[in-house]
C-alpha cells in the first residue's frame, strides 16, 4: 500500500524590491520606487533567484541615475 500524497504547499514567495510606488522616470527609464527597469519589472517572476539577487544588489547604485528632485529623502 502506498503512502497518501499530500497536496503541495503554497508557492515559494518571490523576493521583490517593490515598494508600491510605481512611476517610471522618463529620463532614466527606472521606477522611482524600486529603481528597476520596465523590462526587469515585467520579467521579474521569470527570473531565477540568483538573477533577482544580482538585480537587487545593483538597485541602490541606480538611485544616482535619477534626478534627486524627483525622489523623496534617501
Amino acid at each position: 500500500m502506498s503512502a497518501p500524497v499530500s497536496p503541495p504547499g503554497p508557492p515559494k514567495a518571490i523576493a521583490t524590491p517593490c515598494v508600491m510606488v510605481c512611476a517610471v522616470d522618463g529620463e532614466s527609464g527606472l521606477c522611482l520606487g524600486c529603481f528597476r527597469s520596465l523590462k526587469e519589472i515585467a520579467g521579474w517572476r521569470a527570473l531565477g533567484d540568483d538573477e533577482r539577487a544580482r538585480v537587487m544588489a545593483e538597485l541602490p547604485s541606480r538611485r544616482s541615475r535619477i534626478d534627486p528632485a524627483k525622489l523623496g529623502p534617501a
